[in-house]
């Protein structure tokens, strides 16, 4: 069973409100890189007394997240979001990238879209089968802003399995990707960085942000970008819609 859940008044009736939620996912949820969104759902007292839980590994590809889920398991949350693929797009890039993220993350079998999606759907039968926490699954931030980019449009086409397996295992699907193209669409936006496949644009960020102490939202302006650091990574504007998807789908 889940952690012990707290109760809260709704029009009258008693609510049974979630514990722990446990926020699954690769560097965009460890918020080193990326603004941290796990921290500002901790932060909104619109969610207290809400316990959350930071399970965001850096550099991680579903294979790798679906491979420690013992450990998820083990704390039985009552909530589990889960945000895993934007490594596995990268991968899927470029030859060059493949084998950079197969011989650094030890995978079984060369990244792609359908190894992707077993995975995944892997990942969610476990955490159903061996829990009894509400699942959440979110499609991809973008990868780079250049809408009808073949990197956008990767994005979305991960997205779009992760739309069908929650949608085939009764889970809850929150529309991220979308949000953010809408966003972008909306906006009008022309940025002045384009995604490229090296890892210059990642650790040129990190240099800036840990030695030279420019803050993720100072990094992400100058480069012209509007919802990320470094066409991966989530600055502020990024990580609140993550967290805004996230306090819909536990308040809801």
């Amino acid at each position: 069973m889940g952690a012990r859940a707290t109760t809260r008044q709704r029009g009258g009736a008693v609510a049974v409100m979630p514990r722990r939620v446990v926020c699954l996912g690769d560097s965009i949820t460890r918020g080193q890189l990326s603004a941290d969104y796990v921290a500002m759902l901790s932060e909104r007292t619109s969610l207290a007394p809400l316990e959350f839980t930071n399970a965001g590994v850096n550099g991680e590809l579903a294979e790798n997240v679906l491979r420690r889920l013992a450990g998820i398991v083990e704390l039985q949350p009552d909530v589990v979001t889960v945000l895993i693929g934007s490594n596995d797009v990268v991968a899927s890039m470029s030859a060059k990238s493949g084998a950079r993220a197969r011989r650094m993350n030890k995978l079984t079998g060369r990244p792609g879209i359908e190894g992707f999606a077993d995975n995944v759907a892997a990942i969610v039968e476990r955490l159903t089968r061996e829990t009894s926490a509400r699942i959440g699954l979110l499609s991809l931030p973008v990868l780079g802003e250049d809408l009808g980019s073949a990197s956008v449009r990767r994005s979305q086409e991960y997205s779009a399995v992760l739309k069908k397996i929650a949608e085939s295992d009764r889970v809850t699907y929150l529309p991220l990707n979308e949000r953010q193209v809408e966003y972008l669409t909306v906006g009008g936006f022309q940025p002045c960085t384009h995604y490229r496949d090296n890892l210059a644009l990642m650790v040129g960020g990190a240099i800036q942000h840990f030695l030279l102490r420019r803050s993720l939202d100072d990094i992400s302006h100058r480069r012209g970008l509007q919802l990320t650091t470094d066409l991966l990574h989530q600055n502020t504007r990024g990580a609140t819609m993550i967290a805004d998807l996230i306090e819909e789908f536990v308040a809801g």
